[in-house]
């Protein structure tokens, strides 16, 4: 197993007491749709950790891979003026993962995350794991409660 999905692994049982199980795919997982086709899933299963900067606050949106992040609508959810899409030094120095593998758990900082609302239509979904090759499965409704995150609509 990659370093990077090891290191989430061992995040996740320290501070969740939540074992994933990896999956790893050498072709990638970096689109939603290369997710979706590796694991066998719909696109809409792929809960896809976006790092969002609202004013001068860092936000994490898991937002469904059948979906695009409405930057005005999280900008609304932190009350900033507006939003925009983190820079890998960002990315990297909030969550402690490079764009591509940022997990909806197991961040470096706290972040405020805010759970797409069409990930809640499916039981199981699927999410990064450290890694741009790696993935793990969760149910939805344990998304949410790992992540601490809000269930809200931040889709476009």
């Amino acid at each position: 197993m990659h370093p990077s999905a090891e290191q989430f692994v061992a995040d996740a049982r320290a501070n969740y007491d939540f074992e994933p199980t990896v999956e790893e795919f050498p072709e990638g997982t970096k689109t939603a749709a290369d997710a979706a086709e590796a694991v066998g899933c719909d696109v809409a299963q792929i809960a896809s950790s976006i790092v969002l900067v609202a004013d001068s606050e860092v936000v994490v949106s898991v937002t469904s891979g059948a979906n695009r992040v409405s930057m005005a609508k999280v900008a609304e959810l932190v009350g900033a003026e507006s939003a925009r899409m983190a820079e890998a030094d960002e990315v990297k120095r909030a969550t402690g993962w490079s764009i591509g593998g940022v997990p909806p758990i197991c961040h470096a900082t706290s972040v405020p995350v805010f759970v797409d609302e069409t990930l809640l239509e499916f039981e199981t979904v699927w999410a990064a794991a450290g890694t741009p090759t790696a993935v793990f499965r969760v149910e939805s409704e344990e998304l949410v409660e790992l992540s601490g995150g809000e269930v809200a609509d931040v889709a476009e």
